[in-house]
């Protein structure tokens, strides 16, 4: 079964009516979701669209240990939240370049780690790094380069 399918199975039990569409992106495979229950499926802070994704992979991976993870999105949802995370870390970026002073982010999952990572490379003036003492909890510093 392809990742469409099963998805489309996997929401079909679950009593969602919805369209899906699979598309390439430069992170890969994903599969955009549209259904008028949206926000039922997001869940809070996207809690419920991440274990959805985990499922689908893990059954996917249960088929070809191989294959590809594959994102799930719903009505954008997840492309808006990382455009909002980019624009954050650009501000507070400007701040510690404006400051001086370094700020940590709260707790980040690797997906938004690498988003704020991403964001911050091309920098010449701030950087963003994973503190070895805060590595447990996942958190970013953003600050000034050293020159």
């Amino acid at each position: 079964m392809e990742a469409k399918e099963i998805l489309d199975t996997m929401l079909g039990y679950l009593g969602f009516v919805a369209e899906i569409q699979e598309v390439e992106t430069e992170n890969g495979r994903q599969l955009q979701v549209f259904t008028a229950e949206s926000d039922v499926l997001i869940g809070h802070d996207g809690e419920t669209l991440e274990d959805l994704q985990f499922l689908l992979n893990r059954i996917l991976q249960a088929q070809d240990r191989n294959a590809r993870r594959v994102q799930v999105d719903v009505g954008h949802w997840r492309a808006m939240r990382d455009d909002k995370l980019r624009q954050r870390v650009r501000q507070i970026a400007e701040t510690v370049r404006i400051s001086g002073r370094p700020v940590k982010l709260e707790p980040m999952n690797s997906y938004d780690r690498r988003i704020v990572h991403n964001t911050l490379k091309e920098d010449p003036d701030v950087m963003s790094f994973s503190p070895s003492d805060d590595a447990r909890i996942k958190r970013i510093t953003i600050q000034r380069r050293r020159r």
